[in-house]
């Protein structure tokens, strides 16, 4: 039998339904924008990498305003989500180049959203042939950059 160690999953493994109140609101009130990975902060929304990434660049789009559902948000909160969901992507295609990307919202757990509470976007930069037995057989993803490379990355362009 074959192993293969990721380590980083373990945070996730042993905190997942665990802490209590909304993550996204416990980063934007800490107010470090390197430790908790928010490489920007616009007037409704910030910009955060994901910490358990499907792939490196892996952005989401959070508004200020906790609320459950796209439909709840005001207007010019949902255009600044999409006006930073564009800024993103360029950021990402100028700085990964990938094939294609992954945009969209997942509401409730039963459509996948990991944070079913607190409504976000996600930027996903994909890349011809990423989604390989790892990620299907072996409910296991290969990252070949850490987040804090990520974030040095990607920061510069916000």
């Amino acid at each position: 039998m074959d192993y293969i160690f990721s380590p980083w999953r373990y945070q996730y493994i042993a905190t997942a339904n665990r802490e209590k109140g909304c993550i996204f609101c416990k980063v934007v009130a800490d107010n470090t924008n390197e430790q908790d990975y928010i490489v920007f902060r616009a007037s409704l929304n910030f910009i955060i990498l994901n910490l358990f990434p499907y792939s490196s660049g892996h952005l989401m789009i959070v508004p200020y305003k906790h609320e459950r559902s796209l439909a709840l948000l005001d207007q010019p909160t949902t255009t600044e989500m999409i006006e930073l969901s564009k800024k993103a992507q360029t950021a990402l295609e100028s700085e990964y180049h990938p094939d294609g990307f992954n945009i969209g919202i997942n509401l409730g757990h039963a459509a996948g959203a990991g944070v079913a509470e607190h409504v976000h976007m996600h930027v996903v930069p994909r890349w011809t042939g990423d989604a390989n037995f790892m990620s299907v057989i072996g409910e296991t993803r290969v990252l070949p950059e850490e987040l804090k490379t990520t974030y040095r990355r990607l920061s510069v362009y916000f």
